[in-house]
C-alpha cells in the first residue's frame, strides 16, 4: 500500500548524459515507479519543473547550461520538493555544497541501483506521508473520509468529535496516547476539566466499533494513561 502510493509521485531526473539518464530512469521504472521526466539542461529541468510539479528531484552537479546548485537555488524561488545530488565519486566538496544548500541527500556516481532505490524511498517516506482515510479493526472498518464505521451490513456514523478523537488514536496506531494530549486535540490548549467528556466520547466509540463494547478489543484503555487504537494489519 505505502509503495503504491510513493510509486505515484513524480520524479525529475536532471543529467546531461543520455546514457546515465536512460539508466537511472529504467532503474525506477523497473521498480514501478510511474512518473519519470527527464531533463538534460537547466532551462529545460526549470520549464518542467514549472509545468508538471515533480515530487522529488535527482541534479547531476555538471551541466552544459549551469550546473545542479544554481538550478536548486532557482527552483527553491517556487517549490521545496526534496532534492538529491549526483556527485563524482571523490568529489567530497559537491557533496558538502549541495548539502549546505538544503539537499535532502546525495548518491555517489557510480552507484548501485538499489542504492539509488534505498536513497529515493528514504526521502520520499520522510517528506511525503500517506494519508490513511481507511482502516480495518478487529470487528468493523473505519472510513474517514466519509466518517462512517462499517460494521457487517450496517454503516453508522461518526459525529466531528468522534472523527476527531479516532484519526488521532489512529495516527499513533497501537501507541498509547494519553488522556491530556486527547483532551488538548478536541477542545485546545486548555484541555482541563474534559476528562469526562472524553470518557463518555470513547464509551460511545466503543458502542459503534466494538461487537461488545464492555470488553473492547480494539480501543483499549490503559489504565492511569489513556487510550490506544488496535489496528488489524
Amino acid at each position: 500500500m505505502e509503495k503504491t502510493f510513493l510509486h505515484n509521485k513524480k520524479i525529475l531526473l536532471v543529467d546531461d548524459e543520455a546514457e546515465l539518464l536512460k539508466m537511472v530512469s529504467d532503474i525506477l521504472t523497473n521498480d514501478d515507479f510511474q512518473n519519470i521526466l527527464v531533463a538534460a539542461t537547466v532551462k529545460s529541468a526549470l520549464d518542467i519543473c514549472q509545468k508538471e510539479r515533480p515530487d522529488i528531484a535527482l541534479l547531476d552537479v555538471m551541466l552544459p547550461d549551469g550546473d545542479g546548485f544554481s538550478l536548486m537555488r532557482q527552483m527553491r524561488q517556487f517549490t521545496d520538493i526534496p532534492i538529491l545530488f549526483l556527485t563524482a565519486k571523490d568529489e567530497a566538496a559537491d557533496k558538502l555544497a549541495g548539502l549546505g544548500l538544503g539537499a535532502d541527500d546525495y548518491i555517489a556516481k557510480p552507484f548501485l541501483p538499489q542504492e539509488l532505490l534505498l536513497r529515493v524511498y528514504a526521502v520520499l517516506r520522510r517528506c511525503y506521508k500517506e494519508e490513511r482515510h481507511v482502516i480495518h479493526l478487529e470487528d468493523c472498518m473505519i472510513d474517514f473520509s466519509r466518517a462512517e464505521v462499517h460494521r457487517g451490513s450496517s454503516i453508522i456514523p461518526l459525529t466531528a468529535k468522534e472523527h476527531l478523537l479516532l484519526e488521532t488514536l489512529a495516527r499513533n496506531d497501537g501507541k498509547i496516547v494519553t488522556v491530556d494530549t486527547l483532551c488538548e486535540a478536541l477542545w485546545g490548549d486548555n484541555p482541563f476539566g474534559y476528562e469526562n467528556s472524553l470518557n463518555a466520547h470513547v464509551r460511545r466509540i466503543r458502542e459503534k466499533i466494538e461487537s461488545n463494547p464492555s470488553k473492547p478489543v480494539s480501543l483499549i484503555t490503559i489504565k492511569g494513561l489513556g487510550y490506544k487504537l488496535m489496528t488489524r494489519k
